[in-house]
Formats: C-alpha cells, structure tokens, sequence
C-alpha cells in the first residue's frame, strides 16, 4: 500500500464555492487529507469542467506540478506555493507529464502538447496535432511567439506519456495512442472513443476505458479489465442538478502505476481503485466525497511520504 495524491474537479459549482482541489490519500490508513481547496474566482464558468479544478501533477526534485485549465502552479511538498507560469496557448490543460528536464502539458484547447523547461523555468516548445483520416500530422511552433496555432479542440488531447520510446498521446477523439518520436507520429495502438490516459504498459496499452467504465489492459493475447467502483445511488449528494453540470457516476479518469503490480485509477464521485493486474482483483477502494459534481482528475505516486 502507499499514499497517492489526487486532484479534482467540481463540475457544477458556483463562484465562491470550491471547484477542485488537493488530495493525499493513505491507502494503508484508509484515510484522505486535503491539502488545497480551489476557489478561485478568475476562472470561465462555462459548460462542465470548463476552466474548474486542478488536473495533472508532476515532480521534480523537491518541486511539486500541479496544473489547472490555464496555469502551471509550483509548489514545495508541504505546499507552499513557489509560483505559477502562464502561457497563451495553455488552454483546458488536462494530464502532464516529466521527462528528462521538461515538462509536458496537454494544451486542449489548442490541440497542442507544450514543453517546460525545467531548468530555466519556461515554455520552450509546441506540438500542434491534427488528424489526418486516421493518421496524424505534428507542427512545432515556438509557444512564445504570435506564429502559433488558432483554438481548436478537435482531438480533445488529454494525456501525454514519455518514456525511452518516445512520446505518446492521446485523447477523447484520437480513437488511438499516438507515439511521437521527436519527427513523425504513428499510431501504436487503436483505442476506443472516450478513453483517458492511455500509455504504454508491458507489450500493451493501459487505459480509462471510460465509456465503459473500466480500466483495462490490453495485451497482444489478453484483456485484463476492472470495473470502475460502483457507489450506491442513494448515498449520493447534489444529484438534483442539470446532467450538463455534473461527473456521470462510474466516470473513470486520472491513472498511475503504482508498482509492477498495481494500478490505482480515479472515478466519480472521487474515488481511487487500487487493481491487481496479476491477480486480477481490485485490492482497495477509498472514497473522498459522495458529491456527484466531484471527480478525480490527475492522480500519482507521492513520493514524499
């Protein structure tokens, strides 16, 4: 067992209510402290998520990345915030990613993938993707000049992965994990519509398959699936609300491995699974909140318990 960090996303708050926030979960304990409650007003309202919450997380030495819908926010490991970096195209920002001395954020606003620098502590490279019948086209533009790509939310990228391989990426609308190998992308593998953060695992691909609310393995001889933790419906809070506003019930999103074995993935209302992938079994289940509009988003080891 270990202790995770999470953060959220309120679908369906108002201003002045808390829209997200920051969560270290202690599977062996049981027990869940939150560490940031986001209320900031200078956000857009609009729609579901829009521009609520924090979303993905990321470290470096003794720095914490935590990203909201337009902002990268640095913090030290008790939380004390050191600053945040902007960026003109850093819209509805979703997963992030450490590699080597950068930092990868998914720009869903403008179908782009950004870099960090990490050690001059800058934007210093873009990735726009487009799809091309059912291959991908990748143009690297400078994310601090006005030569950028328009808005556009086409393939909805959500997730970025890197590893020795390359880059891989993917989102609600790519129907695959793409790999970037620093010139080319190339779908690797065919997924289905909907999925969250896809990445490579053993010989196969690991994802939220969240139109069927399962977490899932897929290896060139097996599945491996979960189901997502199913919360009784009559423990559920603000259910009265539009379903335009709210998290779905069983909504998986947010995934990390947690060792050779383990996988924990998120859910809504925010939930952490903890799943066996040798002995196909889900081994734990924590539950932060029975508020429907609450959903896990980003989700990761920490690693300084």
């Amino acid at each position: 067992m270990t202790t995770l960090i999470a953060t959220s996303v309120v679908r369906g708050s108002h201003q002045g209510e808390s829209h997200g926030g920051v969560y270290l979960v202690d599977f062996n304990a049981q027990s869940v402290q939150q560490a940031i409650d986001w209320n900031t007003a200078d956000i857009d309202w609009q729609g579901r998520g829009w521009d609520r919450g924090l979303r993905g997380i990321a470290f470096d030495g003794e720095r914490v990345f935590i990203a909201a819908s337009n902002e990268l926010f640095v913090y030290t490991p008790a939380f004390e915030l050191l600053g945040s970096f902007r960026n003109p195209y850093l819209m509805h920002c979703h997963e992030i990613c450490v590699y080597q001395r950068r930092l990868y954020l998914t720009s869903t606003g403008y179908d782009s993938i950004l870099g960090f620098d990490l050690d001059q502590n800058r934007f210093c490279f873009g990735l726009h993707v487009v799809g091309v019948g059912r291959s991908y086209q990748g143009s690297p533009y400078d994310p601090v000049s006005e030569k950028g790509p328009p808005p556009g939310n086409r393939l909805h990228l959500n997730n970025v992965f890197c590893d020795d391989t390359g880059m891989y990426l993917s989102g609600l609308n790519t129907r695959a994990m793409v790999r970037f190998d620093g010139r080319t992308l190339k779908r690797v593998a065919s997924l289905p519509e909907g999925m969250h953060n896809a990445r490579p695992y053993e010989e196969g691909v690991l994802f939220n398959d969240t139109a069927s609310d399962r977490v899932r393995l897929a290896l060139p001889d097996k599945d491996i699936s979960f189901a997502v933790p199913l919360i009784d419906q009559a423990e559920l809070t603000h259910t009265d609300l539009d379903d335009s506003r709210i998290a779905r019930a069983g909504f998986g999103r947010g995934m990390c491995v947690v060792d050779d074995r383990l996988v924990a993935a998120g859910s809504s209302p925010s939930t952490i699974a903890l799943h066996d992938l040798e002995e196909v079994r889900t081994r734990s289940v924590v539950t932060l909140t029975h508020d429907i509009r609450n959903a896990i988003h980003g989700l990761e080891v920490w690693p300084y318990a």
